[in-house]
């Protein structure tokens, strides 16, 4: 019976709940986890549940959108806007690189609080994100190049809303707010942030059902 059923490990930390149900052969598909330091544990110790040449990158999910500037909001699509830039912000982002840290950027450009010791241990905050590579974790703040990793990989500005929610799998044309209500950042950047991804639910769907036929 056990063999017939599938898991995500959400929250999966360095991989203590899924090496378990691998050990008593349930199967974990994918395992997600927003804080960066289980990455590596994770990855290092977990066999691949993927193939990666299948994995959904930046590139496919919002290369196709329209050009913005810091600030700027799309004349097409309403919910295709980003958060401006402060000048401090608008060096540092040129500065960055695909897949870089605030550690690349020259001496003068680099916050104060990340000279200190307990400040050098972040390095996923104003980071550009890659194209070829999936998009990182998409959190309620994601509309801010300082809050984690949501530069855009060529454009000097974070991601707009729609790629916030395009990069969470939801359709191009999905509505957060009714149209003639002002979009707030922070608002809909934490409906955005605090959704399960589209395609995590379709899969989570889809193992369920698998479960049902199975019993049945």
């Amino acid at each position: 019976m056990a063999s017939s059923i599938s898991t995500v490990d959400l929250f999966c930390g360095a991989g203590g709940l899924t090496h378990g149900f691998e050990q008593a052969g349930l199967p974990v598909k994918a395992g997600y986890d927003i804080d960066q330091a289980c990455k590596f544990p994770y990855e290092h110790n977990i066999p691949p549940t993927h193939d990666a040449e299948r994995y959904e990158t930046v590139r496919k999910a919002i290369e196709h959108l329209e050009p913005l500037s810091a600030g700027q909001k799309s004349k097409i699509d309403r919910l295709h806007l980003c958060s401006k830039l402060s000048n401090l912000n608008l060096h540092r982002i040129r500065a960055s690189k695909p897949g870089g840290t605030w550690r690349d950027w020259p001496r003068e450009l680099i916050a104060e609080c990340h000279t200190k010791k307990s400040g050098k241990t972040y390095p996923a905050v104003y980071g550009r994100m890659e194209w070829d590579r999936p998009s990182p974790t998409i959190t309620t703040q994601c509309f801010g190049f300082g809050n984690g990793r949501f530069g855009h990989p060529e454009q000097d500005r974070a991601i707009s809303l729609r790629e916030a929610a395009l990069l969470q799998s939801f359709p191009a044309n999905y509505e957060f707010a009714p149209s003639d209500e002002a979009l707030g950042l922070s608002h809909i950047g934490r409906l955005i942030g605090n959704a399960v991804p589209v395609k995590l639910g379709e899969v989570i769907a889809q193992s369920i059902l698998a479960h049902i036929q199975e019993v049945n």
